[in-house]
C-alpha cells in the first residue's frame, strides 16, 4: 500500500455480459467469500503476506515457470537502488511488489469465477523486467509505484516494444509528484503518443461491466483519482493510468475486513474491464 508477441483475438473467452450483471451480486459475494476463507488459511505471520506454503522471496524470480499457456497475471520490476535491498516482496519490498502476491491471486480468482477466461489460479504472478523477451508472452502486464522507476535505454525500448506488439499495461498505485517522474520516461519511450485523460464514454469502461462513475474513492489520502490512457495510432489503448489511486489495493485486501465491500466490489469491475479489454483489442 506504500504502497508477444500479443495475439489480436486470444481464444477461450466467452462471457455473457447481461447475465454478468445480473449474477455480479451473488459471484462476487461467493469470490470474496472464498478469498476470505483462503486467507485466512493461508495467512502467515510475515509482514508481506506470502502464503504459508511458499518460501519468502527477497527479488524478482529466477528461472520462473512458463505459464502463459492460460491468462496469467505479469507484473514489472524495475531497478530501485539499494534501499529496499535484503527485503521480502510485497508491502515492505521493493516498490514495484506492493500488494504483491495477493492482489494478484485474488483477481485471477474473479476472472475465473465471472468469465470462462482460463486463468492460471492458486500460483503467484510472473515478473519480469520490461526488455526480457519472456514478458511479451504475456498480454497484460500491472506496473505500480511508477514514482520510483528510473528505467534504462533497454528498459524504455522494452516498454515501447511490448505495447506496440499488442501488449497492455495497468499503471497503479502512484500519487502526487510521481506524475512527473513517470510521464517524463513516458514520453522518452513513446515520442509520438500522449497521455489522455479517459471519461466514461471510453470502451474500457463498458466492455464487460458498465462502470457508473469514475468518482471512485481511493484506499488512502485525500486526492481525486484520474484514469489516463495511452493510444496507439490505430486508437488501440495500450495502458490504462490509474492515478492518484490504488485500485489494487481493494484486491489484496478483500479476503480480509480491511476496506468496505461495495467500493471492493467496484474495484474489481474496474479490473475485470481491464483485462477484457486488453484481451479483445
Amino acid at each position: 500500500m506504500n504502497s508477444r508477441r500479443a495475439p489480436n483475438n486470444p481464444g477461450g473467452i466467452a462471457m455473457n455480459k447481461p447475465t454478468a450483471h445480473r449474477l455480479l451480486p451473488f459471484l462476487i459475494a461467493a469470490g470474496l467469500c472464498l478469498l476470505a476463507s483462503l486467507a485466512l488459511a493461508q495467512r502467515s505471520p510475515k509482514k508481506h503476506n506470502q502464503p504459508s506454503e511458499q518460501p519468502p522471496v527477497y527479488d524478482a524470480p529466477k528461472n520462473q515457470e512458463d505459464l502463459s499457456g492460460r491468462f496469467t497475471f505479469a507484473r514489472i520490476h524495475f531497478d530501485v537502488g539499494a534501499d529496499w535491498a535484503g527485503m521480502p516482496l510485497g508491502d515492505n519490498g521493493p516498490p514495484w511488489s506492493h500488494d504483491y502476491p495477493d492482489a494478484g491471486r485474488h483477481l485471477m480468482q474473479i476472472m475465473a469465477e465471472l468469465t470462462k477466461l482460463d486463468v492460471t489460479l492458486g500460483r503467484n504472478e510472473v515478473i519480469y523486467a520490461f526488455g526480457d523477451p519472456e514478458l511479451f508472452k504475456y498480454p497484460f502486464a500491472y506496473l505500480c509505484e511508477v514514482g520510483y522507476m528510473r528505467l534504462s535505454g533497454k528498459e524504455l525500448a522494452g516498454m515501447r516494444e511490448y505495447c506496440l506488439r499488442g501488449g497492455f499495461l495497468l499503471v497503479d498505485d502512484f500519487r502526487l509528484d510521481d506524475w512527473h517522474v513517470f510521464t517524463e520516461q513516458i514520453k522518452q519511450a513513446f515520442p509520438e503518443y500522449e497521455l489522455k485523460e479517459l471519461d466514461l464514454s471510453h470502451p474500457i469502461f463498458n466492455c464487460f461491466f458498465s462502470i457508473k462513475t469514475l468518482d471512485v474513492q481511493p484506499p488512502y489520502g485525500m486526492w481525486t483519482p484520474k484514469f489516463y490512457g495511452l493510444e496507439d495510432s490505430t486508437g488501440r489503448l495500450m495502458m490504462i493510468v490509474n492515478y492518484n489511486n490504488d485500485v489494487s489495493d481493494y484486491w489484496q485486501w478483500s479476503g480480509n475486513p480491511f476496506y468496505p465491500i461495495d467500493t471492493t466490489h467496484e474495484a474489481y469491475k474496474f479490473g475485470v474491464n481491464y483485462i477484457i479489454y486488453a484481451l479483445t483489442h
